[in-house]
């Protein structure tokens, strides 16, 4: 195995990533109506497996699942839709193998899952999926204006005591949860650390290039930050300032290098030293970090994102359906997964089954957790379109 990790394409760790990569192209959704969204693993980096394959150590152990509530059994299958690539096998592993193993049905899964898929399923009649893994943008998205394309979650059957309210909603379950946060080369600063959005702005403290999401394809523009930056508290940064962000965001144009489009751009810019600060997906960094490169994750003030399952209305196995994403919000699956890959759950009993040095990198961690601001997804849903206007006039000004 090559020494270098400059190009993250080197050694054993480029099996992984390629992997990543795939599911990223394979789970893109670009719906049409304001909300796109990249694939599951698309923001992971690498999965657990492959961490385990560049250091040439065993994969981890996962708790099994040994039974399951009687109302959870029955018979028959239900058809999966996700994103495909290493995050759709951990998934399988995860969740499909022990759910089918335990309630006596059958699960099928598919990848390539879009919004607009499913919207001409539904419109069809013809619905080819039972469950489909979005975000809560997506079902917004579709469901905007009388729109009527999912069913309603039996929440009788779902326990939810250990789910915080803000991962459930009346159509879409959310299934885990990743951080959009801030990454930073280790070995610039002289030992300083950065904190928060404040830090991020200071170039004469941190200085050096930056990178930051785009307001195009699957990304919007991360006003967030910039609202934290001018000393927004984080419970207050919604509704959006617009106006605010944008005139934050402009002050520190000039040390943006880049404004990324994919997950893989700003890791990789990290680690051929291009740029000294990011924001990244949590699961991106992962690999770099496995390379050798000198990159650390700030999650003070960082973004909690996640994907939810929902039901397509008119699924021909709705009830197996309702079983399954009943099943997969369970502690001991929910735990499954995040030891697989860098992502948390959504049950807060999760953290009990997961092996303490996996947890400490998600953002489900304890310590962690309470740094991030729970991303709205009902006010982008309302205000994403005005938003990427101004931002295709702006960014060219």
């Amino acid at each position: 195995m090559q020494k270098s990790y400059r190009g993250l394409r080197v050694g054993l760790v480029a099996d992984s990533v390629c992997l990543a990569t795939h599911g990223e192209k394979a789970g893109m959704i670009r719906d049409g109506m304001g909300t796109t969204r990249r694939g599951f693993l698309a923001g992971s980096a690498v999965t657990a497996l492959g961490v385990a394959k560049a250091r040439a150590v065993e994969p981890p152990k996962l708790v099994a699942v040994t039974s399951i509530p009687e109302k959870l059994k029955g018979s028959g299958e239900v058809r999966i839709a996700g994103y495909g690539g290493s995050g759709q096998a951990a998934e399988r592993t995860a969740w499909f193998q022990p759910f089918e193993q335990l309630s006596g049905i059958r699960t099928r899964d598919f990848d390539g899952v879009e919004g607009n898929k499913i919207k001409a399923m539904v419109e069809s009649g013809n619905v080819a999926w039972d469950v489909v893994q979005v975000s809560q943008g997506t079902i917004i998205a579709l469901n905007r204006n009388g729109g009527d394309y999912f069913e309603k979650l039996d929440y009788d059957l779902i326990d939810t005591r250990d789910v915080d309210p803000v991962f459930r909603s009346t159509y879409g379950h959310d299934i885990l949860t990743y951080g959009e946060v801030m990454a930073y080369r280790t070995d610039v600063f002289g030992g300083k650390v950065p904190k928060g959005w404040a830090d991020f702005w200071d170039t004469k403290k941190f200085p050096g290039a930056r990178t930051m999401a785009s307001g195009n394809g699957s990304n919007s523009p991360e006003l967030e930050f910039a609202l934290m930056a001018m000393g927004k508290p984080k419970d207050q940064v919604y509704p959006i300032d617009i106006g605010a962000a944008y005139d934050k965001l402009a002050q520190l144009k000039p040390s943006v290098e880049k404004w990324w489009d994919t997950g893989a751009q700003p890791v990789q810019m990290l680690s051929d030293k291009e740029v000294v600060l990011a924001t990244v997906w949590n699961g991106r960094v992962p690999a770099i970090q496995a390379a050798g490169a000198p990159v650390e994750i700030s999650w003070d003030q960082g973004l909690l994102k996640r994907d939810c399952y929902a039901i397509p209305k008119g699924a021909k196995n709705r009830e197996n359906a309702m079983k399954f994403i009943a099943f997969m919000t369970m502690p001991i699956p929910q735990a499954r997964l995040s030891t697989l890959i860098p992502y948390g759950g959504v049950n807060n009993k999760a953290a009990e089954y997961i092996p303490a040095e996996a947890l400490a990198k998600l953002p489900i961690a304890p310590d962690i957790k309470p740094l991030l601001v729970p991303y709205d997804y009902v006010w982008w849903g309302e205000n994403r379109a005005k938003i990427i206007d101004q931002w295709n006039h702006w960014v060219l000004d």
